[in-house]
């Protein structure tokens, strides 16, 4: 996979340099194509954004140098721009992309972008209701996400099976040693060696920390039978809890 960046500032990205996606580029699993788009501004002192139309406060990056340099991408592929008014980016969203060959990312800075550059992108794309100061840190978020889902970034290929909101819920309680720590003790069945009773206690918990944390993502969920029979069981367990009480 390439993914080319469109940003005023390059070296914000050294974090996507290190750990597995910096090992996955040296094994040349992905590649990164940082591109200033300062440098394709042809105004004195290479500025690339100017006073709003209509008066207002604050600058606005201009359409031009942005268009030059996407224009000079050779492999461009699906261009992405952050936004506030974009689809607020997910798990699925991030294994959608994880096909793709090529992705670009636009990322903003100051004011915003001239609206014309916003016709430049094939998605609109934010993490969040929230205001940062640019567009580099929701996209070094969002590349993290879908590279780690390529072939052989991860040393396990089934830890993107079984994490958080790969299939919808939350990621189920896991354990290491010791089995004991100041007498908080590992679950007996994760003990036991059964499988079966061990992947059921790990998709009761997960229905558990989701109907928890996020049970929004249960409200769009296709609930299974058994689904339906252990969140029965959890509103029981949690009833016979608060009775003790």
């Amino acid at each position: 996979m390439n993914i080319n960046v469109l940003t005023l500032f390059p070296e914000m990205f050294t974090p996507l340099q290190v750990s597995l996606l910096g090992r996955g580029q040296e094994d040349g699993k992905w590649k990164l194509n940082l591109v200033n788009f300062r440098d394709f501004s042809d105004r004195p002192h290479k500025s690339v954004d100017d006073t709003p139309y209509g008066g207002g406060a604050g600058m606005v990056l201009q359409v031009k140098p942005i268009k030059a340099a996407l224009d000079s991408l050779e492999n461009k592929g699906k261009v992405i721009i952050t936004a506030p008014q974009g689809k607020t980016f997910n798990e699925q969203m991030a294994q959608k992309w994880s096909k793709e060959e090529n992705l670009t990312f636009i990322c903003g800075h100051f004011e915003g972008f001239d609206q014309r550059v916003y016709d430049l992108a094939d998605e609109m794309v934010s993490i969040g209701d929230y205001v940062l100061t640019g567009g580099e840190l929701p996209t070094m978020s969002m590349i993290d996400a879908t590279v780690r889902l390529l072939p052989g970034i991860l040393g396990n290929a089934l830890s993107t099976v079984e994490e958080s909101f790969s299939d919808g819920l939350l990621e189920y309680p896991q354990y290491t040693r010791p089995a004991d720590f100041e007498g908080q003790k590992v679950p007996e069945v994760l003990l036991s060696g059964n499988h079966g009773k061990i992947n059921e206690w790990r998709h009761y918990q997960a229905l558990k920390a989701t109907k928890l944390h996020r049970p929004d993502l249960l409200e769009k969920r296709d609930l299974t039978p058994e689904e339906v029979r252990m969140l029965r069981q959890i509103r029981e367990d949690e009833q016979a809890e608060e009775d003790k009480l």
